[in-house]
This record gives C-alpha cells, sequence and structure tokens, in this order.
C-alpha cells in the first residue's frame, strides 16, 4: 500500500505571528501541488482558520482530521493537534506562538518516526520565543539531530549553488577555536556523501573557502589555511575526496568560480549565508542533510514586518517542499538499486 500512495509531506506551522503560514497557504492553494505530493499540516484549525480569514484565502479546501486515519490523497490535510484559542498578534513574538509553534513541530516529528509521514517541511521559528520555554533550543538542524539518526548537517540549496558550513549557529567569537582538521574532513565528507546519495552527483567536486581574508596570504593574515585548512584538504585528497582550495571568500561567488563546484564549504555561518542569500533568496532551500530523515525549509525567517499583510513570497517553501520530494525519491531509488545489487550478488555465490 505505501508504493500506491503519493509522498506524505508533513508541514510544521512554525510561528503563528510571522509569515509561516501564509506561505504554506499560498503553496497549498496551487491544486499541482496535490498531483505528487500529499501535505499534512500540523496545526489548528481555528488558528488555520484566523490566518485564511486575515488573508482572504477561503478557496483552499482543506481536509481537517483529528488522526492519520482520516487523511486524504485528494486535498490538503490539517491534523488538529489542539483546540486551545491562541491569540495571533501578527508581527509579535510571544511566549504562546513559541510553546505552539514546538508543538506543531514535536508532532510532525512523531509522525516521522512513526512513518505516518514521509518527509518534513518547516515554515520559520522564532528561538527566542522557544527559548523561553526550552532554554537549550538552538535551532530546527540541532533540535532534529536529537531526534533522529545521523549527524546533521545544514545544506543550502539552490540552482545556483549547494553550500555547507563548518560552523553553524554560534558566536563569531567562538568561530576560531571550532574549526579543526577533524571537522573539516567531517563535514567535507557527509557534503559530498550528500551530494551522491541525494543529488545523484557521482564525483562530487568540492571547493573549500579560507577563513581569513584572501584566505590568510600565505600566513600574511591568518595561520588557519596553512595550519588547518590545507591539511584537511591534503587528507581528503588522500581519501578520494575531490575537496580544493582553500579559495579567498570575497572573490569565490563569480559565475564561473561556482559552475566549476557541485558543492561549497564556507567556514562559518555568515561567510556562506550573505551570499546564498544575496543570490538565492527567494527560490533557495534550507536542507537538513546527513540524518536518516527527510528535512526541508525555507530559507528567510518569520518576517514579522510583513506578516499578515499578503506579501510573503512563497517560492521557498513551495521549493523546500519540492527539494523534500526529489530527494525522498532519489533515495528510495538508491536502496532499491542497493537491494537488487546485493540479491545479484547473493545469486552469484
Amino acid at each position: 500500500m505505501r508504493e500506491n500512495r503519493k509522498i506524505r509531506v508533513g508541514i510544521s506551522i512554525g510561528d503563528i505571528n510571522g509569515v509561516g503560514i501564509e506561505i504554506v497557504l499560498k503553496t497549498l492553494n496551487d491544486n499541482r501541488m496535490i498531483d505528487f505530493c500529499t501535505p499534512i499540516i500540523f496545526g489548528s484549525n481555528k488558528i488555520i482558520s484566523e490566518h485564511r480569514k486575515i488573508l482572504d484565502l477561503h478557496d483552499i479546501g482543506i481536509n481537517i482530521i483529528n488522526d492519520m486515519s482520516g487523511v486524504s490523497q485528494k486535498k490538503p490535510n490539517l491534523l488538529n493537534i489542539w483546540e486551545k484559542d491562541i491569540k495571533i498578534t501578527l508581527g509579535k513574538p510571544s511566549t504562546e506562538a513559541g510553546e505552539y509553534s514546538l508543538k506543531s513541530l514535536e508532532t510532525a516529528c512523531d509522525s516521522l518516526k512513526n512513518k505516518e509521514i514521509d518527509v518534513l517541511v518547516t515554515a520559520p521559528i522564532n528561538k527566542s520565543n522557544i527559548q523561553r520555554k526550552v532554554k537549550d533550543f538552538i535551532g530546527h538542524t540541532e533540535f532534529l539531530e536529537n531526534c533522529f539518526s545521523g549527524k546533521s548537517l545544514m545544506v543550502m540549496v539552490s540552482n545556483i549553488m549547494k553550500i555547507s558550513f563548518i560552523t553553524g549557529h554560534i558566536p563569531l567569537s567562538q568561530v576560531k577555536q571550532a574549526i579543526n582538521i577533524e571537522t573539516i574532513i567531517n563535514k567535507t565528507t557527509l557534503l559530498k556523501d550528500t551530494l551522491i546519495t541525494d543529488f545523484s552527483i557521482r564525483s562530487p567536486k568540492i571547493a573549500l573557502l579560507g577563513i581569513n581574508p584572501h584566505a590568510g596570504e600565505n600566513g600574511a593574515l591568518g595561520i588557519e589555511e596553512k595550519e588547518i585548512i590545507i591539511p584537511a584538504i591534503s587528507k581528503l585528497n588522500k581519501q578520494k575526496v575531490l575537496a580544493y582550495g582553500p579559495y579567498p571568500a570575497d572573490s569565490f561567488f563569480t559565475k564561473e568560480n561556482i559552475k566549476k563546484f557541485d558543492g561549497i564549504i564556507a567556514m562559518y555561518h555568515d561567510q556562506g549565508l550573505i551570499p546564498f542569500k544575496t543570490l538565492s533568496f527567494f527560490e533557495g532551500v534550507n536542507y537538513t542533510a546527513g540524518l536518516n530523515i527527510i528535512r526541508t525549509s525555507p530559507v528567510h525567517g518569520t518576517a514579522y514586518e510583513i506578516a499578515g499583510k499578503g506579501k510573503a513570497d512563497e517560492k521557498s517553501f513551495r521549493n523546500a517542499i519540492f527539494l523534500a520530494c526529489d530527494i525522498y525519491k532519489e533515495r528510495s531509488r538508491n536502496l532499491k538499486l542497493k537491494k537488487d545489487s546485493l540479491n545479484k550478488s547473493d545469486k552469484n555465490k
């Protein structure tokens, strides 16, 4: 039966005071979405109804369910996971918004563990709101790593580039201490494996950026390139990983350079995200690679300043659904090929 149904896409609603529900509704307002997947929103009928009223999005047919047995493949589904009246204060952070965005995420993760959904697409959250209740909450990526198997790797994906990071959500003052040869090797290898398994790139070429201006200028502007990054690249090459660099970050992001590589490794968060969002803000997708589950999200945040105004662009969220489904198909295909190969091997013994 599982093979006969469309991919089930679980959707967490994100911050109820931001643009998350708007981009979800706008995406699902396109009937073509139902042609290739079955969307299931984890949230509240009352919250969704209020947003539909505010945004004047009344034409979307949504199947309201109380458990997963009621899922319809003919229209978007909403799993009603709470009945409580929650006050919506568009454009403003609140403790309740954090509490219920986390509830939506946790319930979706439970369904993912139980294989009731196939992939997870998350709408933007406000980390500070959640931290009022859960102090050690850092973000989606870290939360999912604690819930599922594997070592997570944040990969930003667009038609222009696929870029990942040695360090993520840490202060800039801690970046230097967090970068070492082992970490660079591990994360570059993980990106290589992701490009092969999830994107079918057989021998991916990966560019590594330097951490210092002009990639250290032969030690004149910093020694991390000579003492850490170059030795890491050398070891990666010995392991048959096609890693190159380190390249100066200030001059790397030209069309010609980007086209030469299948993946890019930035040394820290903003070093990679500034060029990525500049070039791919509305189309790009955040993919949590390295785990035994598939999760994507739009690259933007809650955008409180335009919440409820109907101005939010849903392209990134729509692309997040497309990418999640594509990766699910790719992983399933690779798993089938692997099983077929093992069966042939067993027969030949």
